[in-house]
C-alpha cells in the first residue's frame, strides 16, 4: 500500500505562500471584527476592574488620614488646653495674654 504524496487542495492554489495578517483579515472580516471588539471589551473590563480597586484603595486612605486629622486635633486640643491651664497659673497674666494673642482666642 504506497501513501499518496499529492499536496493538499490549500496548497496547490497557493504554491509556497501563505495569506497575510490582512489578507486573512479580510478572507475572515467577521471573525476578525468580533475578536477586536471582545478583545476591546476585555481590555475595558481590565482598565474599569483596575479602576474598582484604585478607588477601594483611595477610600481607606481617605479615612485613615481623617482618622490621623482627628488624632491631632484631640493633640493639639489638649496641648492647648494645658498651656492655658499652666498660663493661668502665672499671677502677672503676661503668659496668659501672650496665648490668647498667639491662639488667636477673644477670650
Amino acid at each position: 500500500m504506497a501513501l499518496s504524496s499529492s499536496p493538499s487542495p490549500s496548497a496547490a492554489r497557493r504554491p509556497g505562500r501563505s495569506l497575510g495578517l490582512l489578507a486573512n483579515a479580510r478572507k475572515h472580516k467577521h471573525s476578525f471584527i468580533q475578536f477586536a471588539a471582545m478583545t476591546g471589551i476585555l481590555l475595558l473590563s481590565l482598565r474599569s476592574l483596575g479602576q474598582k480597586y484604585r478607588i477601594n484603595n483611595l477610600l481607606e486612605d481617605t479615612s485613615a488620614l481623617r482618622e490621623e486629622r482627628d488624632s491631632l486635633d484631640d493633640r493639639m486640643g489638649s496641648v492647648k488646653r494645658d498651656l492655658r491651664r499652666e498660663a493661668s497659673l502665672d499671677s502677672t497674666g503676661f503668659l496668659a495674654a501672650r496665648l490668647r494673642l498667639l491662639f488667636g482666642d477673644e477670650e
